[in-house]
């Protein structure tokens, strides 16, 4: 019976919500299409050429603050409480930045680091067969290409399909391997959580992506 590998799953929730939404669903709400970060990650799992689980996933967002968005720090918070029923799951976020307020949206601060240590701490860790993370952001290339360098570990990344994917220059095959998720795919991991909050105000302009 072949090896199961075990996989530590990396989602920069914004980035995967925001790209997604722009690529398969630009008319609909944000809070119509909301990744599911189990589902995203088991799909990611299943997709590498060696069997594979999902043995932790790890999901980077902002967090809204209830004094400026109340309804929509409520869902936030319920859709953290939901996807940490499963164990695997581990919440990393951090309150949005409201400086210029309510002229500016609320801005994520600190994801990109926080994602990068993580990576990096797991990578010297070797509990895991291969790191997997998901994203477009051109920002995490130097943790990737740290990991390559040192040998610390095996790492892919993942995105939608017709996003550009992380690749580490001039590496010849390119690195990491990337899965490029279909619209399918984004079909199948989103669920609608229109009307599934109630409480506060919606505010004067659209939900971003990034407060869902």
């Amino acid at each position: 019976m072949a090896t199961i590998e075990r996989v530590a799953v990396f989602l920069d929730f914004q980035n995967v919500h925001l790209v997604g939404r722009g690529l398969f669903a630009g008319g609909s709400e944000p809070y119509r299409c909301v990744p599911d970060p189990v589902r995203v990650a088991d799909l990611v799992a299943s997709r590498r050429k060696r069997p594979s689980v999902a043995a932790t996933i790890r999901v980077y967002r902002g967090r809204p603050d209830s004094r400026h968005q109340p309804k929509v720090a409520a869902s936030n918070d319920a859709q953290a409480s939901e996807w940490t029923r499963d164990r695997r799951v581990t919440m990393v976020r951090r309150m949005l930045n409201y400086r210029g307020w309510p002229h500016l949206p609320g801005q994520e601060k600190g994801i990109d680091v926080a994602i990068a240590v993580d990576l990096m701490t797991l990578a010297f860790r070797g509990d895991y067969d291969a790191l997997v993370l998901f994203s477009s952001d051109a920002d995490l290339l130097p943790a990737l290409e740290s990991i390559v360098s040192l040998r610390l570990g095996h790492v892919e990344v993942a995105c939608w399909a017709g996003a550009k994917s992380l690749r580490i220059a001039d590496s010849k095959p390119p690195r990491p391997w990337c899965h490029r998720l279909s619209r399918t795919d984004w079909q199948s991991v989103t669920a609608d959580w229109q009307g599934r909050v109630t409480g506060g105000s919606p505010g004067r302009r659209e939900l971003s992506a990034s407060e869902t």
